[in-house]
C-alpha cells in the first residue's frame, strides 16, 4: 500500500468533512477506499456481520451532491462512513446482539445514538461483531466465531464493541459507535490504539430497551480526540425514548484552554489491580507528557477493592437475567455457555443483593471524590494488559496477570469501576505499544458530568504525544 492510499485509509473525520467542503476528496472516492479495503483485511479480522456497501455508496453519492451545492447543503457527519457496532436497532434492519437467538429479528425502531448520527449524513457501510449480548471484553461468538486485532491477530481486538475498534484501527471506516455498560468502547479503543469515550450516565440517551439504566452508555470510537468531540455533539441530548437522558445538551469546543498549572492525579491499579509491566511503563511515560504540559502530578491511593468487581459482577448478572431470562428455554443449547451461566447466576440474585451494590457504589464514590475534588482529572491504565490472546478463557482458575492473581472475566479491564461510578465521564487515549506490539491506553477522568474538562486534558495530550502516524500492518 502507498503512503497516499494509507493516509486516504486513515484519514480523520475532521480532517474528510474539511476535504469534502473544499471539493479536494470526494464521499464517494473515500467510501469506495474504505470498501475496498474492508474486502482485503475483513478476511484476517472478521470484524463485519453485515455489510451495507451498495447503500452506502448511493448515500456517497448524495452526499457528493450536496458538497457540489445541488440540493440541501450537507449535514454535520455528511458523507462520513460509519460502522455500527452489531447492537444498535435500525428500524427495519437486522440486529444480531451476536446471538443466534436474533438470527430471524429486524428492528421495529431505531436506536437513538445511530439515528442521530445517520440523521447528520454518516453512512453506516458495515455492522460490526460483538460478543454475545455484549457480556464480554474479548469478541468472539458462536454464531460469529473469533474477531482479530489488526495490532496482532492472536489477540481480541476487545470487547464488546471490538469489531467497531477493529474497522477502526484497520482502516475499514472513519468513525464507529459503540456502546459501554463495563468498558465495552474503553476496552477496544484501548487495545486498537483509538480515541474512546465513555459518556456520563444520560449525556448520550440509551435504547428503549435499556429503561432507566445508569451503567451503560452508548458513544463514539475514533481515531482522534476531535472525532470523538465531532460524534459526541451530534449524539448527546434529550431523548423520549430514555428517561434519563439529560435536558441539558453539551456542545464541546474545538479548541481548549491550556493545561498548564493543572492538578492529575495518578493510580498505578485503583488499588486492587495487578498491572503487567508494559503498561505501567507506558502509563508513566503518559504522566510524564502531562509534567511536560505543565502540570502537577501526583501518586494517589485510591481505597478500592476486589469488592467491586464483585459488586459489578451482581448487577451485570442481575440485568442479563432480566434481559434473556424469556429465550433460555428455546436458544439455551445455542447461547454460549459462559453467558448461559450469568443468566443463571443473575435469576438467584436477591433484590436485596441487588439493591446492595447501589450501596457499594455510593462508598466507592465517597472513597475517590477527595481525589477528584483536590486534582482536575484523574489517571490510570485503561486496561491492567495490552490485550488479551484470543484463546483466553474466562474460567481461568490460574489467571494471573504481573504474577497477581486475577478474575479471568473481568480482572483484566480497569474500566468496569467508571460503570459502576457512571456519571463520571472518562475517555481513553493511546499510551504507547506495549508486549505483543499491542497498544495500550490511559483513562481520564473528570468529575460528573464535566465532560468537557476530560476532552481538554485529552486533547492537550494527544497533541504532545501524537500517535496518528502509527498504523497496525496488516
Amino acid at each position: 500500500m502507498s503512503a497516499s492510499d494509507s493516509d486516504l485509509l486513515y484519514i480523520s473525520g475532521t480532517e474528510a468533512l474539511a476535504a469534502f467542503k473544499a471539493r479536494k476528496l470526494s464521499p464517494v472516492e473515500l467510501m469506495r477506499a474504505m470498501i475496498a479495503r474492508a474486502e482485503a483485511v475483513n478476511p484476517k479480522l472478521n470484524a463485519i456481520t453485515l455489510p451495507y456497501y451498495e447503500q452506502a455508496l448511493a448515500g456517497a453519492k448524495e452526499a457528493e451532491r450536496r458538497y457540489m451545492g445541488k440540493g440541501e447543503g450537507p449535514r454535520a457527519l455528511e458523507g462520513l462512513p460509519l460502522a455500527s457496532k452489531d447492537m444498535s436497532h435500525i428500524a427495519g434492519e437486522p440486529v444480531s446482539m451476536g446471538s443466534w437467538s436474533y438470527e430471524a429479528y429486524r428492528s421495529d425502531h431505531t436506536s437513538p445514538t445511530i439515528g442521530r448520527l445517520i440523521a447528520a449524513g454518516a453512512l453506516v457501510h458495515m455492522r460490526t461483531t460483538a460478543p454475545e449480548m455484549g457480556f464480554s471484553g474479548i469478541t468472539r461468538s458462536p454464531r460469529y466465531g473469533i474477531s482479530r486485532n489488526p495490532w496482532n491477530l492472536d489477540f481480541t481486538p476487545g470487547g464488546s464493541s471490538g469489531g467497531s475498534a477493529a474497522a477502526v484501527a484497520a482502516g475499514m471506516t472513519v468513525i464507529s459507535d459503540g456502546s459501554d455498560g463495563g468498558g465495552s468502547i474503553r476496552i477496544p479503543a484501548s487495545a486498537c490504539g483509538l480515541v474512546g469515550y465513555k459518556a456520563p450516565a444520560g449525556r448520550n440517551p440509551n435504547d428503549r430497551s435499556l429503561p432507566l439504566e445508569p451503567l451503560i452508555t452508548t458513544g463514539p470510537i475514533t481515531r482522534t480526540v476531535a472525532d470523538a468531540a465531532l460524534m459526541q455533539n451530534v449524539v448527546s441530548g434529550p431523548h423520549t425514548d430514555d428517561l434519563l437522558s439529560l435536558r441539558e445538551k453539551v456542545v464541546l469546543p474545538e479548541k481548549y484552554p491550556s493545561i498548564a498549572g493543572c492538578r492529575v492525579a495518578y493510580s498505578p491499579d485503583l488499588g486492587y489491580y495487578g498491572v503487567e509491566e508494559s503498561v505501567a511503563r507506558n502509563t508513566k511515560a503518559a504522566l510524564e507528557v502531562f509534567r511536560g504540559l505543565g502540570c502537577t502530578v501526583e501518586e494517589v491511593k485510591v481505597p478500592w477493592t476486589t469488592a467491586n468487581l464483585d459488586c459489578w459482577k451482581i448487577y451485570w448478572e442481575a440485568l442479563y437475567a432480566a434481559l434473556m431470562k424469556d429465550m433460555m428455554p428455546q436458544w439455551r443449547d445455542r447461547i454460549d455457555p459462559f453467558v448461559v451461566g450469568i443468566v443463571e447466576r443473575g435469576l438467584k440474585r436477591s433484590g436485596v443483593e441487588v439493591y446492595e451494590t447501589t450501596l457499594h457504589r455510593g462508598a466507592m464514590y465517597q472513597g475517590i471524590v477527595p481525589f477528584l475534588e483536590k486534582y482536575d482529572v484523574l489517571v490510570c491504565p485503561t486496561l491492567a494488559v495490552p490485550s488479551m490472546p484470543v484463546t483466553h478463557s474466562e474460567t481461568d482458575p490460574n489467571f494471573k496477570i504481573a504474577g497477581k492473581p486475577a478474575d479471568p472475566y473481568c480482572g483484566w479491564f480497569m474500566t468496569s469501576p467508571f460503570n459502576l461510578l457512571g456519571q463520571l465521564p472518562v475517555i481513553t487515549v493511546p499510551s504507547g505499544i506495549g508486549s505483543h506490539g499491542v497498544p495500550t491506553g490511559i483513562q481520564i477522568v473528570g468529575r460528573s458530568y464535566d465532560d468537557a474538562n476530560v476532552f481538554r486534558f485529552a486533547a492537550a495530550f494527544e497533541q504532545a504525544a501524537p500517535w496518528r502516524g502509527r498504523r497496525p500492518a496488516l
